[in-house]
């Protein structure tokens, strides 16, 4: 097994508003991101480089906040088949969509992974089914039902709209509980208010993993102190081309230097990815035993 980075960003940058791309990396390999949206064997080659086997791509619509629209889904897919082995796509569905089920099925049988929730960006909460957002109910149910994971971001966002009061944390605690059953991804793990909030979940629930991207790798242990504790639900993730990541490389070398047992670093880069996005579909809970 490789190593897989649990969250780039290959997105279509056409789409995104002008003020929002001007906060991204823009140095070094992000430099070349519009030839790799367009070439993904390029893209592919700087993985190499990199010493990632695998990526997932994470995607999402957000019209009003980011400018991405439902024809980030069809893009996403695309790209990956260039090499669906190394390429994982991940997408979405609004709960406003007028079927919002029955489109995250289609998505799937076209080969979608996983299920991103924005809230900073989507401007719902990840619990507003409870208030009556019914097709977030509906997505959270069918996602279960396929064993796609969710990918929720938590955190803070600085692009602009973003409303940060939808990211906390614990705000997934509800959805949890209400589908046991569902793999929820917290990406960020909450930072950079929110660590305690995001480990407090991962510690509860078991179909609950931490997803560490775009926290400085030299800082993580500080964030989480505990790390090894929930060391069997932790993914790693660059966030890359995200701002403040200059390099996938850099990030992986960094995180692979942290004062932790070579077996748990290998465990987070290589064998829990594998569980929550496998090569093939699961066949038991993964649910860590």
């Amino acid at each position: 097994m490789g190593i897989t980075d649990c969250h780039v960003h290959i997105n279509p940058l056409w789409e995104m508003r002008p003020e929002v791309r001007a906060k991204m990396h823009t140095g070094g390999p992000a430099a070349e991101i519009d030839r790799f949206l367009k070439e993904p064997k390029a893209f592919l080659e700087y993985l190499d480089r990199c010493s990632v086997e695998r990526a997932v791509l994470v995607n999402y619509v957000s019209p009003d906040v980011i400018g991405y629209t439902e024809r980030t889904n069809p893009f996403v897919l695309d790209f990956c088949r260039s090499n669906p082995e190394r390429l994982i796509p991940v997408g979405s569905v609004l709960p406003t969509h007028k079927e919002p089920g029955l489109e995250l099925r289609r998505l799937h049988a076209l080969g979608l992974k996983g299920v991103k929730i924005h809230p900073p960006h989507q401007l719902f909460a990840p619990n507003a089914y409870r208030d009556g957002l019914s097709g977030l109910r509906e997505i959270y149910a069918t996602a279960e039902e396929l064993a796609m994971p969710v990918i929720f971001h938590t955190g803070t966002s600085t692009f602009p709209g973003a409303r940060n009061r939808y990211a906390e944390p614990l705000l997934i605690e509800d959805v949890a509980i209400d589908f046991p059953k569902l793999t929820i991804v917290l990406a960020h793990g909450g930072r950079p208010l929110w660590m305690e909030q995001a480990m407090f979940l991962v510690r509860r629930f078991p179909n609950v993993f931490l997803e560490v991207s775009s926290i400085p790798p030299r800082r993580l242990l500080d964030y989480f102190p505990e790390l090894a504790r929930i060391g069997d639900r932790v993914l790693f993730g660059s966030d890359w081309p995200g701002p403040g990541v200059e390099d996938i490389r850099e990030n992986l070398a960094q995180f692979q230097a942290l004062p932790l047992p070579n077996e748990l670093i290998e465990r987070i880069l290589t064998v829990t990815p594998e569980r929550v996005f496998p090569r093939s579909a699961p066949s038991v809970d993964i649910a860590p035993a």
